[in-house]
């Protein structure tokens, strides 16, 4: 069969493979299967896979199974290493994706990365997007994503009509510009994160009303989509992973570590970044890595003796 590129995506022709149905990824990828297209998903432990099956999705014994018989093929995996390992490892994705086949690359990975696997693509005739994603599980719940795009514009213009089944993507630039803009994005929630946890512990300290409180001040210079997210579950303790804590000290290391050695010039000094991290990583350090990321009030209370 002859892959679809640049040939409009159709649910009748076009073949979609996902790979990583975590919080986000079963999320997303239900709203693949609900539009009518056909999905193959590959999970390592299968029956993760049963409410996507339930629905029609099915399912590939390994990567490599899935590449050769989709299209396009999604992934939304762990960490960087993990990204690397399912599309390029020897029996990874790209062993066995036809030409002119689409990778997307939702993870929050690094931009070098991304960079590495587009040329691999390209010399095996096939495209790569690097296209994380914000909002957490309820953007994925509710198809309203944030989604960040580098590579090709007229890939990414091509494969709108699946990104807008998940949110509203904006192209970012060339490969790897997805991934930076992801991690910028993350440098900004977590000192959003950690003011509205210092935010809420001082209100509480000081005798207020947590919900009054946030009432009063959303509406000003204080207010923010994190507040609206997430302060009502800092206050109800509602600590349900929508991203998990050990994620997010991957992404905020990703912008804050040293980076290779032939990109020195893409570090940047980012204080606050650096101490959201540390913070982050108490967390991981104190057995609460697999928390959402609202959990971070506990760490902000844990200082102050609670």
């Amino acid at each position: 069969m002859e892959t679809p590129y640049p040939k409009p995506i159709s649910p009748t022709q076009t073949r979609i493979g996902w790979i990583g149905i975590g919080v986000m990824g079963a999320a997303m990828a239900s709203h693949i299967l609900s539009a009518g297209y056909s999905l193959t998903v590959y999970a390592r432990t299968p029956s993760k896979a049963s409410s996507l099956t339930s629905q029609g999705a099915h399912l590939a014994d390994s990567p490599q199974q899935l590449a050769c018989q989709s299209d396009i093929v999604f992934t939304m995996v762990g960490n960087p290493q993990d990204v690397k390992q399912v599309v390029l490892g020897t029996n990874g994705i790209l062993s066995t994706l036809n030409p002119g086949a689409v990778i997307v690359d939702h993870t929050s990975s690094s931009p070098s990365l991304a960079r590495e696997i587009y040329t691999s693509a390209r010399e095996k005739g096939c495209w790569s997007i690097d296209a994380p994603v914000s909002g957490g599980d309820i953007g994925a719940r509710e198809g309203k994503l944030a989604i960040f795009a580098g590579g090709e514009r007229s890939v990414v213009e091509w494969l709108k009509p699946l990104f807008d089944l998940m949110g509203r993507v904006t192209y970012m630039g060339q490969a790897g510009c997805g991934q930076s803009c992801k991690i910028g994005n993350q440098i900004m929630v977590g000192g959003n994160l950690l003011g509205l946890s210092e935010g809420l512990v001082f209100a509480e300290k000081a005798g207020l009303d947590l919900r009054k409180f946030m009432g009063a001040i959303r509406g000003g210079a204080a207010g923010s989509m994190a507040m609206e997210l997430f302060g009502g579950r800092m206050i109800d303790r509602d600590f349900k992973p929508g991203g998990f804590v050990e994620y997010m000290v991957k992404d905020l290391g990703l912008g804050v570590d040293v980076v290779k050695e032939d990109e020195d010039e893409r570090v940047v000094v980012l204080p606050g970044a650096a101490l959201c991290k540390q913070l982050f990583s108490s967390m991981v350090a104190n057995g609460d890595g697999k928390l959402g990321t609202q959990g971070l009030i506990t760490a902000v209370e844990r200082i102050n003796g609670n």
